[in-house]
This record gives structure tokens, sequence and C-alpha cells, in this order.
């Protein structure tokens, strides 16, 4: 127990021993005077703002050398909005230029076209002027020519006198001494210079004489006729007759002169 006693005491004076010692300085400080301190360096923030600054001005040395980093050839990039803009502009002079190319080639073949147009009226006209000409002066010889008379009344004196009318303008109706006149009116008429009456209708003309069975037996002299159409056989399954304006009086193939049935009639 007196053990015990004599260790606390001991410490005790120990711990106040201790705080003696750093007491003791500190009065000796106050008796020489106050003692102050100070920083040598900026505070914080006054080292972040100046981080912060843009630097204004470098210097390099003149015979510095960083390995040919220096002469480098850094290529310069660019921005996707300005890749962006750049192929759109790219598409819109693509697309101008086709415009203008469309355009050129749609000119240079309308131009094509007229030329073409223009160099065909031109030829039709003067193929028709010809053909006109021609027709006229057929007319006009035909009409003015004398009319050998019919030689007898044969079949072959029938086709003579009808063959004498080829190339005549036809007009319609029935006007002989002018020479104008419709298919059936030719046939009368033909038929008339050897005595044989007609009807005056095509229609009627395919009832009269004595029918033929078919054209391979038809002679010639025989009257090919239907309700709108009528000839006389030549031979060789022509007809001779009076078809339009355009063609007049003319030699034609039977499939030619008739699209549709006829009668073949024997009158001489």
């Amino acid at each position: 127990m007196k053990a015990r006693k004599s260790i606390s005491i001991l410490a005790a004076a120990l711990a106040v021993a201790s705080m003696s010692a750093f007491v003791a300085p500190a009065a000796s400080a106050a008796d020489a005077g106050v003692v102050t301190s100070s920083r040598s360096f900026k505070g914080q923030q006054s080292r972040s703002s100046a981080l912060l600054k843009e630097s204004t001005a470098t210097s390099v040395d003149s015979d510095s050398s960083y390995g040919g980093i220096e002469s480098l050839d850094v290529p310069q990039t660019k921005s996707q909005a300005e890749k962006d803009a750049e192929a759109a502009a790219a598409a819109a002079a693509a697309q101008a230029q086709a415009q203008a190319e469309a355009a050129a080639q749609a000119q240079a073949q309308s131009a094509s076209r007229s030329t073409e147009r223009t160099s065909q009226t031109g030829t039709t006209a003067g193929t028709s002027t010809s053909t006109s000409s021609s027709s006229s002066s057929s007319s006009s010889s035909s009409s003015s020519a004398a009319v050998t008379p019919v030689n007898g009344t044969s079949a072959s004196a029938v086709i003579s006198f009808a063959m004498q009318f080829v190339g005549n303008a036809t007009y319609g109706g029935c006007n002989v001494a002018a020479r104008q006149w419709d298919c059936s009116c030719f046939v009368q008429y033909v038929y008339s210079q050897v005595g044989v009456s007609l009807p005056r209708t095509s229609g009627a003309q395919a009832t009269v004489g004595t029918a033929v069975a078919s054209l391979d037996q038809a002679q010639p002299g025989d009257i090919i006729a239907n309700s709108v159409h009528a000839g006389i056989y030549i031979g060789d399954g022509k007809v001779v007759n009076s078809l339009n304006s355009r063609v007049g009086t003319a030699v034609t193939p039977v499939s030619v002169a008739f699209t549709g049935g006829y009668s073949i009639r024997r009158v001489l």
C-alpha cells in the first residue's frame, strides 16, 4: 500500500515538472517582448488564380532542339460540322451540274426533233405538191384527152376502154361528161358503151347477170361488187375501179378493193 502511494506521488511530481518545462520558455519569451511570424509564400487562393491566367508570352532559345518535332507536318483536322457543310456544298454542286446537263440534252433533242419535223414537212410538202401537180396534170390530160370508143362488145374491148381512165381523179357522184364518178357510176358508164345497162348502185350491180362461184372461176370483164363498192375484173386477181379522191381510178388487187364479202357477176 505504501509502495503504491510512493509511485503515485512520483508520477505526479514528474507531471508537474514536465508542465513547468513548457511554461517557463513562454514566460521567458514574454519577458523579452512580443514574437511574431509571417509566411514567405503566397496563399492558396493566389496560386489558384495564377494557374488560370492565359500565358501571353513565351521565349525559346534559338538553338533549342526538340528532336525534330518542330518540323513535323501536322495535318489540320476539321470538325464534323465543317465536314457536313463541305459535303452538302459538293452535293448541291453535283445536282446543279446534272440539272444543267439534262436541260442541255433536252434542248438538243428538242432542236433535233424540230429540225427533223421541218425536214419531213418540207419533204412531205414537196411530195404532196409533186403528187398534186402530177394528179392535176394526169386529171387534166385524162379529162382533155380524147376517149377511144369501145371496139366491139367483147370483154377485152370493155377492159381496154376502162383502162383509158386509170389515173383519172375521182370526185364522187356521177357526171360522166366531166369524168367525175364514184365506183358504181364508173362501172355503169363503161358497160353502157357496149350496150349493157346496169343499175346505178353497187349493191344492185351485185345482183345482175349470172353469178360466178369463186374468184378462181372469174373471167376478165366480170363485175365484182357488194353493197359498198364495185369494180371490173381484169384478170390475175385484180380489178380496175374508182376508189377515192386521193387515189382516183386505179388498178388494185381484189383483196385491197374489197375487205369484206363480194359477189362476182357475169354480164357479157
